[in-house]
């Protein structure tokens, strides 16, 4: 099976985009042979056309990704010939529709899609609101905050532990959480800063990401909530840094950078 992906580069967080049609129930298997061949990248996701949205967007493990969101918003851009797009978007872990704009740092003057390539765009993506926001007591720690959406859940760490330590802790965080996938984000409120570990276990990854759209916008929710008012932040993140707002009306929006790095394909045997 001949595959066509191109390979993004949200704001670090190396994201592979698949453009060829798979099954389902094949997406795992493909994402991990093109996460062999592509090792800088952290995520897959899939992408489709769909009647009621300018692109669908089913992230390999089913779970949700504001920075794959985006890179699939600048897809959407480059395929209308547009170097600044508002999208409608359908994304796996979000139950409505997924609003998302786009728009290219410096113009190519044409609208050949070659000429999109390696060029970098800005973008913002309206993210889900969390389900909830709770202290929870996780095994082998203290009382932590967890905030919930959709196809993820949060942890927010304000403290150290070993990159070993925290790597067994995150699937078994997921089984007490009941998570699709969890996240263990290491949050320095001093610096502004934060280290996200991703355990999505449908696909089978662990990662410490360089950077985490739904991570960032945890920690925004949950300042909002502990505050109880809006919040603006930016998180320095190993890849860059990524921004987020919130308002009182559930209301959360993200901002980052993406760059589009190649398009590519492959034959592979599913």
């Amino acid at each position: 099976m001949k595959i066509v992906y191109d390979v993004l580069d949200p704001t670090g967080n190396i994201t592979i985009l698949v453009r060829t049609p798979v099954e389902e129930q094949k997406q795992p298997e493909a994402a991990a042979r093109l996460m062999e061949l592509e090792r800088e990248a952290e995520q897959v996701g899939f992408v489709t056309h769909a009647e009621d949205c300018d692109m669908a967007l089913r992230m390999a493990g089913g779970e949700f990704c504001g920075n794959a969101s985006m890179s699939t918003a600048v897809l959407a851009a480059m395929e209308a010939g547009k170097s600044r797009h508002r999208v409608r978007l359908k994304v796996s872990g979000a139950s409505g529709i997924v609003r998302a704009e786009v728009e290219q740092v410096a113009e190519t003057g044409g609208a050949s899609e070659k000429q999109f390539y390696d060029k970098t765009w800005t973008g913002t993506v309206d993210m889900p609101f969390p389900v909830s926001i709770e202290e929870a007591e996780l095994p082998g720690a203290e009382l932590l905050p967890v905030v919930h959406f959709e196809g993820i859940s949060h942890v927010i760490l304000r403290q150290s532990m070993s990159r070993e330590q925290a790597e067994t802790l995150a699937p078994l965080w997921c089984k007490t959480l009941q998570a699709d996938a969890v996240g263990l984000l290491f949050l320095n409120e001093e610096t502004e800063s934060m280290t996200p570990l991703v355990y999505v276990p449908a696909a089978g990854t662990l990662f410490w990401e360089r950077s985490c759209a739904s991570g960032t916008t945890a920690v925004c929710a949950w300042m909002t909530a502990k505050e109880k008012k809006p919040c603006s932040l930016r998180l320095k993140q190993p890849g860059g840094t990524l921004g987020a707002q919130s308002d009182l009306n559930g209301r959360i929006r993200l901002t980052g950078t993406i760059r589009l790095c190649k398009q590519a394909s492959v034959d592979i045997s599913l």
